[in-house]
């Protein structure tokens, strides 16, 4: 009997074990042994896109800056962004980093960073345009960027049930492009997208002053990652206490827009 006993305490010593094996995270370490960090973005300037075949932005210089200080390299994957949570999951990346907006639902499935990014959502249109509010959308079609936050800001509006139709795009670039074509008649997007597109183009289009939300944004993570997560957070802190964010914001903006 206590033979028994003892094998059957054994064998519950040897589970008790497997499962803690199974908790330890070793999301941090992993990268360091690999030597490389891999992040997903897609096409969102001025925070991570391309120009001249060269991936660039200023999500992409702070993570450029995070793997200089852990000492990894940095692979930048282009990914589908409605497909996001998925490349996560299926670890062809190890991150999302390119303006993603922190929000309750996303949390569900995503483990997030501190916000590092204040942000609204806002309506883009042409200089000529007579939309100069959001009500002013009514009867108008409206581009988004398939699963950003403009398209679920404009969800949640009540102008939603007066548009003519939401059309929705892989990219904001490939919106904008529809937009100077006269196929939509205004963009929903972030503030910060809206601003760099007029900085681009000042004769072109115009941003209303009434904004749908404030947001802010994260990098996100498995959320299983949580060691992962809490390392590049601490790198962040320390590159705004350093300069080195700040040297970066203002190559972008022109101010210091990084929140810490």
């Amino acid at each position: 009997m206590k033979k028994l006993l003892f094998i059957l305490l054994a064998i519950l010593l040897v589970g008790c074990q497997a499962k803690v094996v199974e908790d330890v995270d070793n999301s941090l370490n992993n990268i360091i042994e690999k030597g490389k960090m891999i992040v997903g973005f897609t096409e969102y300037p001025p925070m991570g896109f391309k120009e001249n075949g060269e991936v660039t932005g200023f999500d992409i210089d702070i993570a450029k800056a995070v793997g200089e200080k852990l000492g990894v390299e940095i692979e930048f994957v282009y990914i589908d962004w409605d497909a996001k949570v998925l490349e996560l999951e299926a670890g062809n990346i190890d991150m999302i980093w390119n303006g993603l907006t922190i929000t309750e639902d996303r949390k569900k499935e995503i483990l997030f960073s501190k916000p590092y990014f204040n942000n609204r959502i806002v309506v883009l249109t042409l200089k000529d345009s007579p939309i100069n509010s959001i009500s002013d959308l009514s009867d108008k079609n409206v581009g988004v960027e398939l699963q950003s936050s403009g398209q679920s800001a404009l969800e949640a509006s009540e102008v939603f049930g007066s548009i003519n139709e939401m059309v929705k795009y892989t990219t904001i670039t490939e919106a904008v492009l529809d937009l100077k074509a006269g196929g939509i008649d205004a963009i929903v997007a972030d503030e910060i997208f809206a601003r760099y597109a007029v900085s681009k183009e000042a004769d072109a289009y115009k941003i209303p002053e009434d904004v749908f939300n404030s947001e802010n944004y994260g990098i996100g993570f498995r959320l299983e990652d949580v060691a992962l997560r809490d390392k590049i957070d601490e790198i962040i802190d320390g590159l705004a206490e350093d300069g080195t964010a700040l040297e970066i914001s203002l190559k972008w903006f022109g101010e210091d827009l990084l929140l810490r």
